[in-house]
Formats: structure tokens, sequence, C-alpha cells
């Protein structure tokens, strides 16, 4: 298991045990402008270019192997993400070459559920993102439920 068992995405992906650090992609901001299921209901996560905003995450490093496995979890190739690789920068600012997933996306954002948006702040705060970014993922509402 995971050391930080409450990081679900990692759990989930199969990265435990893979070494990670905290970082951010500039040039890029968070996007919930993707069709999830039920449609209209969840709007899973997505990146979109702007020059004035950053993306935190984790960076993991990863295999080939790995990265196969992520592109299969993940349906690449496939009518949504593909790879952007692109340079990040850990949280030192330590310039790191790095991969990560784009689609194309509705013009507006949705919400997510409030499961995966859940997920999301919890990966965050185990991971232990900056402050102004954790209060960010807080301000995002999620779906509304049925």
């Amino acid at each position: 298991m995971c050391a930080r068992e409450r990081d679900g995405l990692s759990v989930r992906r199969a990265l435990c045990g893979n070494p990670w650090r905290a970082g951010r992609i500039k040039g890029y901001r968070l996007r919930f402008n993707l069709e999830g299921r039920p449609k209209g209901k969840a709007a899973p996560a997505n990146i979109a270019p702007d020059p004035n905003a950053e993306i935190w995450g984790v960076l993991y490093r990863i295999t080939r192997k790995d990265l196969l496995w992520l592109d299969y979890t993940e349906g690449v190739p496939g009518p949504r993400y593909r790879h952007l690789w692109i340079e990040a920068e850990d949280a030192q600012g330590k310039a790191l070459p790095a991969v990560t997933y784009i689609a194309d996306g509705n013009p507006t954002d949705g919400n997510p559920s409030l499961r995966y948006l859940t997920m999301i702040r919890e990966g965050a705060r185990a991971h232990e993102l900056p402050e102004h970014y954790l209060r960010f993922l807080d301000s995002v509402r999620p779906a509304e439920s049925e």
C-alpha cells in the first residue's frame, strides 16, 4: 500500500513506490471542460494553455512501462486525452522534463463530481501542494447531485 494511502490516484494508477515530488507547470491552468459520466453531471479534469497561470500537481518518476499503463487507464490513444511533453518545475524551482495529458475540451467548464473533486483535493493535501493551490481547489464547486 502507498505510504500516502489517502492519495487515491497513486493507488489506482499503480504508482506506489515511484519517487515523487510536488511540482508545477507554468503557462497552463486546470479546467473541468470535458464530458463526464453521466453526461452533463460530472466534468473530468483537463489542462489548457493560459500564459498567466500555473497548475500544481505531483511529478512522478516513471518508466516507459508505467507510461503505457497510465495510457491504458486513461484511454490513450483515444478520443479524449493525448500526451503533452512539457517542462515542469519542482517546488524548489528545478526544471524537469514531464509528460501530462491534455484534451480538446468544451469552451465552458462544467463541475466535477464531489467524489472526483475530493480525490483531487486529498491527493493535493497528501502531497503537500502549496496552500494557495489547496485554497483554489477548495473553491471549485462540485456538480450538483440528484
